[in-house]
């Protein structure tokens, strides 16, 4: 295995409340989501990332999710969506990282690899993105649709475990979350989401 790489902008949207209560807010842990069962999106735009001579430079990939926080360790039920303009190798590449077969910093960040879950599907899929500061949106097909509505202003600085606390960034509201897929059908608008930038890395 080769070594590898990846980094860009990170945005994600949730049915909780607004901040959303996962995060670590001036630096004190979260907890329970607001209504016992979280789900949402997740979006990852690559703008540096290579996986050996691997180039995965300008791609993304968009989870869609949902748990429970009284079922026993909330695992996780979700579908991963990979870019469909890669090509077979970068797919296979992404899709590794992703679930967590690949050695890596991601795999302490992302909680699907660090408990039991249920991977639905990994599905080619033309993502649209735009993850402008405080804004933004991204949509898959039919199945995914974010679009940010409003920055939360807070002087506290604000975390999420899956870009990683070491990067602070942007709770959201958003204007819309609607899933229309196999993990959920469900829409919510008003509701909680967070924008910041990722970078992780993995050993040879």
């Amino acid at each position: 295995m080769a070594p590898w790489n990846l980094a860009g902008t990170y945005l994600e949207a949730c049915n909780c409340e607004a901040i959303c209560p996962c995060r670590k807010v001036g630096g004190v842990p979260g907890g329970r989501s607001t209504y016992g069962e979280c789900l949402g999106a997740l979006s990852w735009h690559i703008q540096e990332g290579a996986d050996g001579d691997l180039d995965l430079a300008s791609l993304a990939v968009v989870i869609a999710f949902r748990y429970h926080d009284d079922e026993p360790r909330s695992p996780w039920r979700w579908e991963l969506y990979v870019d469909d303009r890669a090509t077979p190798p970068q797919r296979d590449s992404l899709a590794s990282i992703f679930t967590g077969r690949r050695e890596g910093d991601s795999r302490d960040r992302f909680p699907w690899t660090s408990k039991p879950s249920d991977l639905l599907a990994v599905t080619p899929a033309r993502i649209e993105l735009d993850h402008t500061p405080r804004k933004g949106w991204f949509r898959v097909g039919r199945e995914v649709t974010i679009r940010v509505a409003r920055a939360v202003e807070d002087l506290r600085t604000v975390s999420c475990v899956i870009p990683g606390h070491d990067r602070p960034g942007t709770e959201v509201v958003t204007a819309v979350m609607a899933l229309d897929g196999a993990v959920a059908r469900a829409e919510f608008a008003g509701r909680c989401g967070f924008k910041a930038t990722f970078a992780y890395a993995g050993p040879a």
